[in-house]
């Protein structure tokens, strides 16, 4: 484990710890903040509701016409961030992800609309007439490649000042 602080630090217990931090925040949490870029670069961001498969893909419905939708379109590469926006200064965690995105394959639709069913109240589950070709809207995805937690500055275990984020992986 590398980072501000952390030599010394690379114990299994405290990798644990941060990398428990990942399911937990992807379960926990609804909604996602996606960040695209269009083809020239231009950046552009947006909550999703999401559902998270394991820790490294979540999916997400969206309309196909949306900004970000097109920017995945032409460039796939995105950024995640996952956060409790109610959390009270200083006692934020966050989950940062570097991932690829694209739709989700026509033959994973029906798991993908499993996923995203499970954390939508029944009346809102979504169907094969919300999502394909003749609905309004098309399922989506993000591959993680890379896993980042938040380490708040002035955190104990690290010597670091200001916030900064910690790659980390299973063990």
């Amino acid at each position: 484990m590398t980072g501000p602080g952390s030599e010394g630090l690379a114990s299994a217990e405290l990798a644990a710890t941060l990398w428990a931090t990942v399911p937990r925040l992807l379960a926990h949490h609804h909604y996602l903040v996606l960040g695209t870029a269009d083809p020239g670069g231009t950046p552009w961001v947006t909550p999703v509701f999401h559902a998270p498969d394991g820790t490294h893909r979540v999916v997400w419905v969206s309309g196909p016409d949306s900004r970000h939708s097109r920017n995945i379109a032409a460039r796939p590469q995105v950024a995640i961030t996952v956060f409790d926006t109610a959390a009270p200064i200083g006692r934020a965690e966050a989950l940062y992800l570097e991932a690829t995105a694209g739709l989700v394959p026509d033959a994973e639709q029906p798991a993908a609309l499993d996923l995203l069913n499970s954390r939508l109240p029944a009346r809102q589950h979504l169907g094969p007439d919300d999502v394909g070709p003749a609905g309004p809207l098309r399922a989506y995805q993000a591959t993680v490649d890379q896993h980042f937690v938040l380490i708040r500055g002035g955190d104990p275990r690290f010597d670091n000042v200001v916030d900064t984020r910690l790659p980390v992986g299973p063990r």
